[in-house]
């Protein structure tokens, strides 16, 4: 049995996010995901709208993941050595990344291959939460959903 795992937010649960789930349930037997918690997001010096216990249920909810566990941390080592899964699925913005290819070389040592996926365009929760607080304060007056305006593909170019 493979066993894949992929980690992330979660925040404002989005096609970038089911895009993720479903290719990397196609690749393994069972998927494990890792929700991050409010405290590694504020670690990031971050902060998510949705509180941790809504993102773990929305992702738990998915019929692509088989199981939910927290992430405490950004080691992956230890998440391995914990669930000893065969392979981790990411985003392709971490592709060549130092830190990842460091990451990289820790989880092959263990024979763990790393699956790096298309980053979705054209939405990330950042987006959305721009693009809210834009239209809340009426610097944008309108948003066509599911095709992004010439002001948002610039945001979008800004925020990637």
């Amino acid at each position: 049995m493979k066993i894949g795992y992929t980690t992330g937010v979660f925040d404002l649960f989005h096609i970038g996010h089911l895009n993720l789930l479903r290719n990397a349930r196609s690749l393994c037997d069972k998927l494990v995901v890792g929700v991050t918690t409010d405290a590694l997001v504020a670690y990031k010096h971050k902060r998510a709208v949705m509180p941790y216990e809504e993102r773990l249920e929305i992702v738990r909810s998915c019929r692509y993941v088989d199981a939910v566990v927290p992430q405490e941390t950004m080691d992956k080592l230890a998440a391995w050595e914990k669930l000893r899964f065969d392979v981790m699925f990411v985003g392709d913005d971490w592709f060549k990344n130092a830190r990842w290819q460091k990451i990289e070389q820790q989880l092959a040592d263990v024979g763990v291959k790393i699956v790096y996926f298309p980053y979705t365009k054209g939405t990330s929760s950042t987006l959305i939460n721009e693009v809210l607080g834009r239209l809340r304060t009426g610097e944008i007056e309108e948003f066509a959903p599911g095709a992004l305006m010439p002001q948002h593909l610039e945001l979008q170019r800004r925020v990637a």
